[in-house]
């Protein structure tokens, strides 16, 4: 593959900055804002300001370290993951795109105060150039923005410096007067002032000596052009009537002629001019990175990843972003430009504040030659004010953002996600840190052993399986001298009453006591037998738990009849209301097993699996397998991950353990299989779908938990989402 020539240094960086921000933000958004906030406009573009500096630190970080074309979206992809990698992709792509379409849209009103010509072919006539330049080369790009930024800054100079004497302190009355929320709606509208501060990192692949020029740049344009913002707002609020400007297509003209009169309104005309056509050409030129990028990463067609053998650009992707360019120029309103491109800027700074904490996190390699000071405060405070930023933007942004989200989700799902085995260095962090939790919580289930353990028998059983039943629960309470009791539910219809007639016990009733009894010398434990008659065995058997205070219910699971398909099963009501943890067996007999099975399907064994399978092991001296499923494709990190969870659990218990892939299809030699019951709270979700085992052809043991011992729905959204 080519690589684009480093051929950008520090001037070119601070005029592709300066440039990409110094356009609409000053010549258009002021009057729209100051209609919004009145003179707390000034404190909005303040704040806006201030609200950029985390995620300009963590880009100047990343941008150190992934010196690559794309930017934003190479730190999150990377950081984060394909998904979240996509979306900040799309986002950003037309985040920049809007700004663009913005610049060129908001500067034509100020050329037609010259010259009287069709505003919107003068528009996209002004795109079509600008297309045809960033095709040429990012050489010839860098050297016009060095032009257009020198002049544009030399004519806003001496607009302030000659209109400042002329500020008028009574427009400045009654600063706050539209409350916290209007100065809290203006800093969302103006946010998009800043999107160019970072911009420069979607050309870092072409910056010469990155590790100094991308910093400077970033940091560097952001204070002076904070500064600048303040200074200029400040003195267009101060030299015009309260009411003025507000909502003027051309806030800034209007006060040079105020103050400088004819010759000032020209000279602010083509600085104007000047400012919007650089901010849309740093658009073109930043955003066409974005398709290019992710196509090296197969996130989108690969012709998009094509550079020019002529112009060494790549043509295809500045292509596409132009087209983009110009639908948005011809059929969007301009407000909603500017409020859809804020919004997406301020999404996909706050993902640039995760994905650094991601990197610094993670495993994977990374060595910033810029490290952000205050981290992580720095980036919590950025995501977090930058979300609730969001929330100020008004409907149509909020919905805009959800629309470009859910189609980013949809790309991903059925074009990049057969195509992309990647994961990002938050789902490796994230993982380690749901595997820690993990452990800590085997190894206090490890430690602890059930005292007393019911057997609910709810159904005519031969000798065999109710003997396996009862061996099962000794095993799990002999290590502590433990009690188990084994008892016999009967229902009788709700027509018949419990008299005393049904509670007469037959010569089987008999039978079945002396036989449960006598179990207690041969498994050397407390077994005592017990038989319950009643209307409703699932309320009977949660009853007699409670009222025993036992540890746990062992019990058969029986196959769903269609009654129960109609009106719930009922040991699922069982699992919801036991006051203990529920084992249901799929009994195949139990006799002395050697080797028991931990079943899962690549994210982390219950630690009551865990526990259940390390008894059965114990007293049968036997060896525990931990399962996992042959044909799961992860990543090389996944598969170092779950090594080193592996090795940790297996040095908690105290019995052999080994790890064995299982495939579907395959012959398994197990005795016994432990595994985790279905997430009631996950069931048919798409994070859910069941442990992927062979049938084992052996007993099987299904484990839930008390409801005091499961893992949160958000732990259990982890696990499936990083495991």
């Amino acid at each position: 593959m080519k690589e684009l020539e480093r051929d950008l240094g520090l001037p070119s960086v601070l005029a592709i900055s300066i440039g990409a921000m110094i356009g609409s933000g000053i010549f258009i958004l002021p009057a729209l804002a100051l209609d919004i906030a009145g003179p707390s406009v000034i404190f909005a573009y303040a704040l806006a300001g201030l609200l950029v500096v985390p995620a300009a630190l963590s880009k100047s970080e990343m941008a150190t370290a992934m010196p690559e074309a794309g930017g934003t979206y190479i730190y999150i992809e990377r950081g984060m993951g394909p998904l979240l990698g996509t979306i900040a992709g799309v986002g950003t792509w037309f985040s920049l795109s809007f700004k663009g379409a913005l610049a060129l849209v908001g500067g034509v009103p100020y050329l037609l105060i010259l010259f009287d010509l069709p505003a919107e072919p003068v528009a996209l006539g002004l795109a079509a150039v600008l297309i045809l330049i960033n095709i040429v080369g990012a050489k010839q790009t860098g050297r016009l923005q060095v032009v257009i930024v020198v002049v544009m800054l030399a004519a806003l100079g001496w607009f302030a410096a000659g209109s400042a004497p002329l500020v008028e302190s009574a427009n400045y009355a009654d600063f706050f007067g539209d409350g916290i929320g209007g100065l809290l709606a203006a800093t969302g509208l103006v946010f998009v002032s800043y999107a160019g501060v970072t911009k420069v990192a979607s050309v870092a692949e072409e910056v010469e000596d990155p590790g100094r020029n991308i910093p400077l740049g970033i940091l560097g344009s952001l204070g002076f052009t904070t500064i600048l913002y303040v200074a200029i707002v400040f003195v267009l609020v101060g030299v015009t009537d309260p009411g003025t400007i507000a909502g003027s297509d051309t806030p800034v003209a209007i006060a040079a002629e105020a103050t400088l009169g004819r010759l000032g309104e020209i000279v602010i005309i083509i600085a104007a001019m000047l400012a919007l056509i650089s901010t849309a050409n740093a658009g073109i030129l930043s955003s066409s990175r974005y398709p290019l990028a992710m196509s090296r990463d197969k996130l989108a067609p690969p012709s998009l990843a094509d550079v020019s053998d002529r112009f060494g650009t790549p043509v295809n992707a500045i292509t596409l972003t132009g087209a983009v360019l110009l639908v948005l120029i011809a059929f969007v309103p301009i407000l909603d430009i500017a409020k859809l491109a804020s919004a997406f800027q301020i999404l996909v700074f706050a993902l640039i504040n995760l994905a650094l904490i991601a990197f610094r996190e993670g495993s994977a390699e990374y060595e910033p030659e810029f490290t952000s000071p205050l981290y992580p405060w720095m980036q919590v405070f950025g995501s977090v004010t930058g979300l609730l930023l969001l929330t100020q933007m008004g409907s149509v942004a909020l919905i805009g953002a959800a629309v470009i989200i859910v189609g980013s989700v949809l790309w991903y799902l059925f074009y990049v996600r057969s195509r992309v085995d990647r994961e990002g260095a938050a789902t490796d962090a994230v993982r380690r840190r749901v595997g820690r939790d993990v452990l800590t919580e085997t190894e206090a289930a490890v430690d602890t052993t059930s005292r007393e353990v019911l057997v609910a028998l709810t159904k005519n059983l031969d000798e065999s399986r109710e003997r396996a039943l009862v061996a099962m629960a000794a095993d799990m309470v002999r290590a502590d001298d433990g009690r188990v009791v084994v008892a016999r539910f009967e229902e009788v219809p709700d027509q018949a009453p419990l008299t005393e007639d049904v509670t007469t016990q037959s010569p089987a009733d008999r039978s079945y006591e002396t036989r449960i009894e006598g179990l207690s010398a041969e498994f050397d434990v407390d077994i005592e037998a017990d038989e319950i008659v009643s209307h409703d065995t699932k309320h009977a058997m949660v009853n007699f738990a409670r009222e025993r205070g036992v540890d746990s219910i062992v019990a058969e699971h029986e196959p769903l009849r269609l009654r129960s398909r109609l009106f719930g099963d009922p040991i699922d009501w069982v699992v919801r209301h036991a006051p203990c943890d529920v084992l249901l067996v799929d009994n195949l007999g139990y006799d002395r097993p050697q080797r028991i099975a931990l079943s899962g399907d690549g994210d982390p064994y219950p630690p009551l699996a865990v526990n259940v399978a390390g008894a059965f092991a114990a007293a049968n001296d036997g060896e525990v397998s931990l399962w996992y499923p042959a044909d799961w494709q992860g990543t090389e990190t996944y598969r170092e991950t779950i090594a080193e969870y592996q090795t940790e659990l297996s040095e908690l218990l105290s019995v052999p353990v080994r790890t064995k892939s299982v495939g579907s299809d395959q012959q398994t030699d197990a005795d016994v299989v432990v595994r985790r019951g279905t997430d009631q709270r996950l069931r048919g979700a798409l994070f859910d779908s069941g442990p992927a085992l062979p049938s084992p052809g052996c007993t099987t043991v299904t484990v839930y938990p008390h409801e005091s011992q499961r893992p949160s729905l958000g732990r259990r959204l982890l696990e499936r989402l990083t495991f």
